[in-house]
């Protein structure tokens, strides 16, 4: 792969450890040559990334997605290290990091894309997100209706908290705490969960990645809530309509030669071995 000149670190202090294995991985980048800039800034300063050949994320997956945008526009590849809890994203753990950072700025690494989702409110400005789009009441409590079409044929209307649309790579987000499927990182499918909905029929709907999706409030005056990756939109106008498909462009993702994603789910997951008779 390119091999990688210049290396934008994003470190986010909050995170236990995450300034000293940042200075750690700094010092190492600098050592072989690489140019280096920094920020501990939440979100990172406009323009940040611009004219970086890739980008490494210091904390969890929560810093992650606040990166996937610029990093998606621009494609600079994140290399994401975990000082947070799960960690899907931020594959490397700091001593990984450490080890295999010499060989990754040389071009030793495999280059991973991933689908994202690109959202629009009421005919407004697409936004995108690399995990997921919740829509909802903007009243916590409240029950919301939404009719969901599918290029333009009725699909159902749902009756429950919420609807998530989740990528690939979101499977294993909210999707999942809602009862919804894992889905193999590469699909280019977007995966609809309804939220406690209030029929036992209603249940995970994965659509082909060329479906252009909208969802229509059928619980007007209430206005929606649309959250990209947790960023909140409040939908003022209750006979807007929310518009969700694949985004255009794809987020790039370094990862090491032997990655597995399912060896990491089991481990994140702590899924069990074997029957044991």
């Amino acid at each position: 792969m390119k091999p990688i000149r210049r290396l934008a670190f994003v470190i986010n202090a909050d995170k236990a450890g995450a300034p000293e294995v940042a200075r750690q991985l700094i010092d190492l980048a600098k050592s072989v040559g690489a140019e280096t800039i920094e920020t501990t800034e939440f979100p990172q300063p406009d323009g940040f990334l611009d004219g970086c050949d890739a980008c490494c994320v210091i904390g969890g997956d929560g810093t992650m997605l606040g990166v996937a945008r610029e990093a998606a526009r621009l494609q600079v590849p994140l290399l994401g290290v975990n000082r947070g809890s799960l960690g899907f994203l931020t594959t490397f753990t700091a001593e990984e990091a450490r080890a295999e950072l010499p060989g990754i700025l040389t071009g030793d690494y495999r280059l991973a894309t991933r689908v994202m989702l690109a959202c629009t409110i009421g005919g407004g400005q697409p936004d995108t997100a690399l995990n997921d789009v919740l829509v909802k009441d903007e009243v916590n409590s409240r029950l919301v209706h939404l009719a969901l079409y599918a290029d333009d044929e009725f699909v159902a209307e749902y009756a429950c908290d919420g609807l998530i649309f989740s990528t690939s790579t979101g499977s294993t987000a909210y999707n999942l705490s809602a009862g919804g499927p894992l889905i193999q990182p590469d699909a280019g499918v977007i995966a609809m969960t309804p939220i406690c909905p209030h029929t036992l029929s209603n249940r995970t709907i994965v659509f082909r990645q060329e479906v252009r999706l909208r969802i229509e409030n059928r619980s007007a005056p209430a206005r929606l809530l649309v959250a990209l990756d947790g960023r909140s939109h409040l939908v003022n106008d209750t006979g807007a309509s929310v518009e969700i498909a694949l985004a255009p462009q794809r987020l790039p993702l370094i990862q090491s030669r032997d990655h597995a994603h399912f060896d990491v789910v089991r481990r994140k997951l702590g899924w069990s071995g074997g029957f044991t008779g």
